[in-house]
Formats: C-alpha cells, structure tokens, sequence
C-alpha cells in the first residue's frame, strides 16, 4: 500500500496478518480497501511491527492498536520516537533541503496534506529483542541501525524477501530522487553506520526488496546495496 510516497506491507499468513510500518494519519480507508480486496478484515490483523519510529511510519499505528487490540513492536532504541516521532536525529540540518531540493516539492506537499509529521504517539509497544519475531510470516529481524538508532528491516527467507523500511529506499522524500539508495542526512541519524548495516541485507541474497519510499526492487538485495553504496551520503 502506498499513500503520498509512503509504503507500508501487509503480509499473509495462514488465517492472520501482519501489517509493517503503518502509513500515515490518513491511511486507514487506504488499508480498509486493500484488506477487502483481498477478502480480509482489518481484525486478522494479529500484529504490527514497526521498521522504525518515524513519524511517516506511524500514522494509524495508535489507532491499530486500541481499536483492534494489536500488539506494536518496535526495537527498543526506537520507543522514545514513538512516543515524540517528530524529535528524531539528522546527520544534516533540514533547512539545506527545504531550500534546494525541488524535486521534493511535491512530496513534501502532499505529506503536509495528510498531516504526516502529526501522528498520534503510540500508548504502548512491545519491545523487539528476539532474532524472529512471534507474528504471523515468522521474520527475522535485520538490525540495521543508521537511519535511526532502532531500524529494523525484517526477512522472510520462505518469501525471498525483505521488507526494508528505511534502510534503504528507492525514493529519497527529501530530494525526490530515484534508485537504491540511503535517506539523506536530512532524516539519517548516521549515514556512515546506515551504509554499514545493509551488509545485513545483501547476505540474506533475496531477489525482492520491498521500500519505505519507492517502487520494490527486483534485481537482488547485494546489487540494490553496491548501488546504494556506491551512491553514498546525500
């Protein structure tokens, strides 16, 4: 599901669901309708994990959780930011991109339109501290730390996937450009470590990674990393 740039996965398993990452303030019609599409109500919903505490991950995150009595996991770091997901860490001030990265114009636009930088903070969350998680699909958890200082990317091997979040993405939301790459120092905490930790990735050798920003890529996970890496800082 995709919302003004923003990804966010929900993941079948037997009778229950996992939903990863959970969009934006305005997401809840988008998830009711693709749940519906593929037969499901939003009450086989059995979980949600968070990739991470950024306020553009957490938009019905609350809403999920006390109107369907889902448990949240999130890694540990990342519980302050799911709690004040706005006050979150930059290699780089935000004002050098507000200023010259109009390509992002647009996006930035339409997440102001959906009041994504205001998600209600979360209640509660279970802390993520096991290598696979107790939700349905089973993922192993991939910390990948740098983006922020919890980011978690999540591998379903029996999928040939993983869901990324933010490790790396096909869109950077702040510059508007396109390919593998790392978010940019406007919302990277660390860049060198951000870099770093997609080793993690490309040893899973899966054919599809699924983003936080952009379409999925489909040309493996240790090709989509050289690129990223390749690329660097922005």
């Amino acid at each position: 599901m995709t919302e003004s740039h923003v990804n966010f996965y929900v993941v079948e398993d037997g009778d229950g669901l996992l939903l990863v990452d959970a969009g934006l303030p305005t997401s809840w019609r988008l998830l009711v309708a693709a749940l519906a599409a593929l037969g499901r109500h939003p009450r086989d919903i059995q979980a949600l994990v968070l990739t991470h505490g950024h306020f553009d991950h957490l938009g019905i995150a609350e809403r999920v959780r006390t109107e369907l009595e889902v448990p949240i996991y999130v890694h540990e770091n990342d519980v302050p930011l799911t709690r004040h997901p706005r006050q979150y860490a930059r290699a780089r001030p935000l004002s050098r991109y507000l200023l010259t990265q109009f390509r992002a114009i647009p996006i930035v636009a339409g997440l102001l339109v959906r009041r994504a930088w205001w998600p209600k903070p979360v209640g509660h969350v279970e802390r993520i501290r096991d290598e696979v998680l107790p939700v349905p699909g089973r993922p192993r958890v991939l910390f990948t730390p740098g983006h922020t200082l919890g980011h978690c990317a999540l591998y379903f091997p029996d999928r040939d996937v993983v869901i990324a979040g933010d490790a790396v993405v096909t869109l950077d939301p702040y510059r508007g450009t396109v390919g593998p790459q790392i978010v940019s120092g406007a919302a990277t905490a660390d860049e060198e470590r951000a870099l770093e930790t997609l080793g993690l990735i490309a040893e899973t050798g899966v054919g599809t990674v699924l983003v936080g920003h952009g379409p999925p890529w489909t040309e493996g996970a240790e090709k989509m990393v050289d690129l990223a890496r390749r690329r660097g800082p922005s």
